[in-house]
């Protein structure tokens, strides 16, 4: 169950219903989804994680695909149901494929156990992998 109202249209305010209408424009959909639903009961949260959104998840150095398996890998590790699920669906818009998906779920499975392990051991950085300054 939802700790914050899943706002319909009828329901949200001015400021959100602009919000949510700049999602339809710029996805090109009618469908506005429940994350972004749920923050609009803070109209000011929705706007800026919508604006921050669209810088980080925009145009760049890395591949669209690329960001949404980064997305879905750090889902996994934080335990977010819904970004696993909802990027999931992002990134099969975007090209990957089923062998792509197994492939990230096992990188993601493996970083998590020697993390783990070099967490648990509190094994020391070797010093060629520090940044310059780090190495002092």
């Amino acid at each position: 169950m939802a700790v914050a109202p899943i706002l319909s249209d009828d329901a949200a305010g001015a400021e959100a219903l602009a919000v949510f209408d700049d999602i339809r424009a710029k996805r090109q959909t009618d469908y506005v989804n429940n994350f972004w639903r749920a923050l609009a009961a803070d109209p000011a949260l929705l706007k800026a994680t919508w604006d921050r959104l669209q810088v980080v998840m925009g145009p760049g150095s890395l591949d669209p695909l690329v960001k949404e398996m980064i997305y879905i890998a750090v889902s996994v590790t934080n335990g977010c149901s819904y970004c696993i699920h909802s990027h999931t669906a992002a990134a099969k818009a975007k090209g990957m494929t089923a062998a792509q998906h197994g492939e990230l779920m096992a990188v993601i499975a493996m970083a998590s156990q020697t993390n783990a392990l070099a967490t648990a051991l509190q094994v020391p950085v070797d010093s060629r992998f520090l940044a310059e300054e780090e190495r002092g």
